[in-house]
């Protein structure tokens, strides 16, 4: 799984860093952002879950 965070979309609300710290975090311009391209196979759920509850559907999944 691949994953990344459409920066035109985001709204820097941080709910994908707080969801899974291990993928997201939030740059210095406020917006999240991956920092991995390749997700683990332990994340795989917790992305997921991110990715769901992205209000502005900024994260950007591939299988």
């Amino acid at each position: 799984m691949k994953v990344k965070v459409n920066k035109d979309a985001c709204i820097g609300c941080g709910a994908c860093a707080a969801i899974c710290p291990d993928v997201f975090e939030i740059d210095d311009d406020g917006l999240s952002k991956a920092k991995v391209e390749t997700v683990k196979e332990e994340n795989k759920d917790e992305v997921q879950d991110a990715a769901d509850s992205c209000p502005t559907a900024a994260i950007e999944i591939e299988e």
